[in-house]
């Protein structure tokens, strides 16, 4: 009986994804494949910053099913591609507004400029700025508009940079628990609100060090663009909070007016039947274009934690994202074997991760170099820690003024609970065999002293590796990337005064640098060797059947004669005919 309701169980749950999942799925499927309407001769693009961004675009199919996200790589490239198309005369920008990713900020900010170069007009819209995050860096990509509006009585108050930490040492103390860490050296401090009940001299100084340089950053180049000394604009900005009002008599912006206002003005500057379209809906029309044969110059991306593995997408729906070893090094490869691939650009947006994994990337990157293919690292929010690990060797490395960058250092270590747990009659005991180390991560208690030193030791070699690998790549004395490191963190502008970068600009500058190492004039066409998991590899991983069982699931869908999973597989089959490929719906002989 009870195998019997297991198995009844298990069959209701199949026909329950069979008759909703799969007929949503192929929704979702087909109307990715659709072909998007063209765009108007006449076009203005609004491009909305509210949401959220991402680096580059998820490797996960179904990851922004049900939200609302972009990121800077294909914002970016799609402004590259409409300031280049006749039919788009104009952008109109939603701001966010709290603060945006300053890296981020300073990389669209470049594309918008270009976009404007080209002889069209950008105006910018904002509800409001409130001082939640980076919002001096809101203000700066404002503010490279040819006119940034602000909704009447929104709140002004970009008036600086400030950021919060929260201490538990004392916490910790109460309770009896133990954070057992070491780190290499006194500026990786990470794991500082663990250790201390404040901030460390040598914290304070990193901490406000980038954040004055991520400051200057952005108020220099809102001074440029809204023609205004550095000074009066710091002044200005500093001795608020504003309404937009008030805002505008400081010529700190252009115009107060409701977006609805904003976007009849962008339409009127686009000239007699221009239609406003979203920036997405552009993007997608855009993107899929054939490309000659020819020289060419490989994208490689790499987005968040560096691990070991391969991206199995076992949750198909998930949003984070992983710099899998397996996967950045394989693309790598790829673009090596790749006879039209002559340079790589490597994007890396990183805060770190495992040093196995960072040095399992770093060898294709020596790989690319060794046949004689320069590999030029654009840096985006961050390459920290094992980011910049996996950068140090690169032929050239390009990072965003404010991009966070270097800390070249490491901790590790562990917290014992043992002391807290037993306030409430819980004991944790350890046996074991094999070498004393073997118990060294146990949560009952901290590390003995022949643990400590043997794993006090690891560190100092990971360290010495990390070191070894930064003076090798970047032509440094050992010495002085000693002095530089210690884990501190360094934004784009000041790493490139101390040579761990070697230019501040954006993708497209990195793209330039790769086609001068490689020798290559005019155009160069891009491949991108990192790409998305097909949805039917996605559903595979998670539902633990093959690819091939899945497009069988379909076709049973299509069979049984449900009509939206018919309509919309009759619909995919069209369009891949249309682009001469053909579409299995019955499983395929294994080989």
């Amino acid at each position: 009986m009870k195998q019997f309701l297991i198995t009844t169980a298990g069959v209701f749950a199949g026909l329950v994804l069979f008759l909703i999942g799969v007929p949503f799925l192929l929704i979702v499927m087909a109307a990715g494949a659709a072909k998007p309407a063209p765009t108007p001769s006449n076009a203005v693009l609004q491009l909305d910053l509210r949401d959220p961004l991402t680096d580059q675009d998820p490797v996960n199919p179904f990851a922004s099913i049900g939200r609302r996200s972009m990121s800077v790589m294909s914002v970016i490239e799609t402004l590259d591609r409409a300031g280049k198309d006749g039919k788009v005369k104009a952008v109109l920008v939603r701001l966010p507004e709290g603060g945006m990713a300053p890296a981020a900020a300073d990389e669209i900010r470049l594309a918008l400029k270009k976009f404007r170069a080209a002889g069209k007009p950008v105006i910018a819209h904002s509800q409001g700025l409130y001082p939640s995050g980076v919002v001096t860096s809101t203000y700066m990509l404002g503010a490279s508009a040819d006119e940034l509006w602000m909704q009447p009585g929104a709140s002004f108050q970009a008036v600086g940079l400030s950021s919060e930490d929260v201490f538990l040492k004392r916490a910790f103390d109460k309770y009896g628990v133990k954070a057992d860490y070491e780190q290499r050296y006194e500026y990786k401090n990470a794991v500082n609100p663990y250790l201390y009940s404040d901030y460390t001299p040598a914290h304070r100084e990193a901490q406000l060090s980038w954040m004055g340089s991520v400051y200057s950053t952005a108020l220099a180049n809102a001074a440029t663009d809204r023609k205004q000394t550095p000074q009066l604009l710091r002044t200005n900005l500093e001795a608020g909070p504003y309404l937009a009002e008030d805002a505008l008599k400081l010529h700190l912006i252009d115009k107060v007016g409701q977006v609805k206002e904003a976007e009849t003005a962008a339409l009127a500057k686009a000239g007699k039947g221009a239609e406003l379209i979203g920036f997405e809906k552009y993007m997608r029309a855009s993107r899929d274009r054939v490309h000659s044969p020819g020289p060419a110059i490989a994208v490689v991306e790499g987005e968040g934690a560096i691990v070991t593995g391969h991206d199995g997408t076992s949750n198909p729906f998930s949003s984070s994202s992983s710099m899998y070893s397996d996967d950045i090094s394989k693309a790598l490869y790829d673009a090596i074997e790749d006879k039209d691939v002559k340079a790589i650009v490597f994007r890396v947006s990183s805060p770190g991760g495992s040093d196995t994994a960072s040095e399992q990337i770093l060898a294709a990157v020596r790989a690319a170099k060794a046949a004689k293919k320069p590999v030029v690292v654009s840096m985006g929010a961050y390459a920290a820690s094992g980011g910049y690990w996996v950068s140090s060797e690169a032929s050239a490395i390009v990072a965003q003024p404010s991009t966070l960058t270097g800390s070249i250092g490491v901790f590790g270590g562990k917290f014992a609970l043992g002391p807290a747990l037993e306030r409430f009659g819980v004991d944790v005991r350890q046996i074991g065999v094999g070498g004393d180390y073997a118990g060294a991560f146990g949560m009952g208690g901290e590390m003995n002293q022949a643990q400590r030193a043997a794993f006090s030791g690891w560190m100092d070699r990971i360290y010495d590796n990390f070191i070894s690998r930064v003076a090798e790549g970047r032509n440094l004395p050992p010495e002085r990337v000693r002095e530089i490191a210690k884990g501190r963190v360094w934004t784009g502008a000041q790493a490139r005064e101390i040579g761990l970068v070697d230019e501040v600009g954006g993708f497209y500058q990195a793209v330039d640098k790769a086609k001068a190492l490689a020798g290559l004039k005019g155009e160069v066409r891009l491949k991108r060797m990192t790409t998305q998991t097909s949805p039917f590899e996605a559903l595979e991983s998670a539902l633990g059947v093959s690819a091939t069982s899945v497009r069988t699931l379909a076709a049973a869908a299509w069979i049984m004669g449900d009509p939206r999973a018919k309509g919309m597989l009759d619909e995919m089959a069209q369009e891949r005919l249309r682009s001469g490929g053909a579409m299995v719906l019955a499983p395929t002989p294994v080989k």
